[in-house]
């Protein structure tokens, strides 16, 4: 199957933003899952002096995940698609987020609304073109010692996991999306798990974007081996270099 990329995927996202909660809810684990990679971001005081950038923020469930997990921090939403941009800054309780309409790509290029003390990604990575240049300009969107997590679907390398990920969405994800009208939208989100790194390849992919203590960290329930947290850090500054 031919994935869809850039303008033809935000599309994609823009017409599918209306039903996309609807079916992500249906996904045991899919809230909870989002309030644990958040916390993973490990920001002490509840956040309190941090900025934190949710980088491809959807609907805004990640963006919820870390106004929860971080009450006092100052947050930033950014994504491609204006429909689910729109959900996003409806949604009850994010109305302190700032929300920005704007690509991965061009946010981490410009740099326009950095430094950040924390990067979170929820399902991006995959989606991107060029997910290397995504993530060196993560890197440098963040303060010396500054976080990244992503939180993604990735395959864990056994053919277990690539059985069950494709069973589910057989069964269960593109039937659903075909319902709403989304076909094509939810047989790219199918593939393009099947066709990125596995979690030990994104892992090493974080590394070389110059991330330290990059850990790979296994989510629970039917998604073990299909979805992960990766957590890692922009290297301290060192003595002398002020912050």
């Amino acid at each position: 199957m031919t994935l869809l990329h850039d303008a033809d995927l935000t599309a994609a996202f823009d017409r599918g933003a209306d039903s996309y909660d609807r079916l992500v809810a249906l996904n045991p684990g899919y809230h909870a899952h989002l309030r644990r990679s958040a916390r993973r971001l490990a920001l002490p005081d509840g956040g309190t002096g941090r900025r934190v950038l949710d980088l491809g923020c959807g609907t805004g469930a990640s963006t919820a995940a870390l106004a929860a997990a971080f009450p006092h921090a100052e947050i930033v939403g950014a994504d491609a698609s204006a429909a689910m941009l729109a959900r996003a800054r409806a949604r009850r309780g994010l109305e302190r987020v700032r929300f920005v309409h704007a690509t991965a790509e061009d946010l981490v290029g410009r740099a326009a609304h950095g430094p950040f003390d924390a990067v979170f990604a929820a399902y991006l990575f995959r989606n991107v073109a060029d997910p290397d240049a995504v993530l060196r300009g993560v890197h440098d969107l963040l303060v010396p010692g500054g976080r990244v997590v992503a939180h993604e679907y990735a395959l864990g390398g056994r053919r277990s996991h690539r059985a069950v990920w494709s069973a589910v969405c057989r069964g269960v994800v593109v039937p659903l999306g075909t319902v709403t009208g989304d076909r094509a939208l939810y047989r790219h989100l199918w593939h393009s798990v099947l066709e990125f790194d596995t979690a030990p390849e994104f892992a090493a992919r974080m590394r070389r974007a110059g991330f330290d203590g990059v850990r790979v960290l296994p989510l629970p329930g039917w998604q073990t081996g299909v979805a992960y947290t990766f957590a890692g850090r922009r290297h301290p500054v060192t003595a002398g270099q002020g912050r």
